[in-house]
Order: C-alpha cells, then sequence, then structure tokens
C-alpha cells in the first residue's frame, strides 16, 4: 500500500462520485428510476449514509485500482486497464446478474456503461498523477 498516491486514489474516488451524479442525475435518472423500479420522488435512505457509503466504496475501488495497476502506471495501459475492467470485470458480472434477474438491457447499459466509465476515470487519474 505504501506504493498507492493516496491523493491519487482520492481523487479517482471523487471522479467517479462526479460522474454518477451526472450520470445517474440529468442523464438517465428518468430511465434509471423506471427500470429499475425506483420512485424518483422517494429516497432510499438518509443522504448522508447513501453518499457516504457510495463514497467510501468509491475510496476501496479506486485503492484496489491503483494496488492492481501498481505503481507509476503508464497512462494508456492504466486507461486501456480501467475500461477493461469496467466493462469485462464489472459490468460483465452485471449482467450475468441482470440476466438472472430479468432486468432490462436499457438498466445494464446505463449500470455497465457507468462502471465503464468510472474505472476508466480511475485508470485516467491514476495513470496521470505518480
Amino acid at each position: 500500500m505504501a506504493s498507492v498516491n493516496l491523493w491519487a486514489v482520492l481523487a479517482a474516488a471523487a471522479s467517479a462520485f462526479v460522474l454518477g451524479g451526472l450520470w445517474y442525475g440529468p442523464l438517465f435518472k428518468n430511465v434509471w428510476c423506471r427500470e429499475a423500479g425506483v420512485d424518483p420522488d422517494k429516497p432510499n435512505g438518509h443522504p448522508a449514509q447513501v453518499f457516504g457509503g457510495a463514497f467510501v466504496l468509491s475510496l476501496i475501488a479506486a485503492a484496489v485500482f491503483a494496488l492492481f495497476l501498481g505503481p507509476k502506471p503508464a497512462l494508456g495501459h492504466a486507461v486501456g486497464a480501467g475500461a477493461a475492467a469496467g466493462l469485462c470485470w464489472v459490468a460483465a458480472s452485471f449482467g450475468i446478474n441482470y440476466l438472472f434477474a430479468g432486468r432490462s438491457l436499457k438498466l445494464w447499459l446505463i449500470d455497465g456503461g457507468y462502471h465503464t466509465l468510472q474505472f476508466t476515470l480511475y485508470g485516467l487519474v491514476l495513470g496521470l498523477w505518480h
């Protein structure tokens, strides 16, 4: 863990948090809520708990991805690895769950797309900030 740039991990986690605000806000909120069966006017828990928990989980994901990449990863490798991790590990795993749960393709595209961009951003930040 000593080789991990903690500031870069914090910035990567923050980037995912900002992306999520845009992605699940103005870009896809209505479609996501409809497809997920969520009432957009009824919160799913206390906002501090939801957003705080989401940020802690983003920190964990960014830190472990930084460990996976190793110290001072080349930018192209880091971005490519992020895109591959998001699409081929996270989104593909969601796809398996969504198939068995009978969830829609639209929901998978929204959620899988977010996580693909999330890890691509992690790679960008970690590849730029050594």
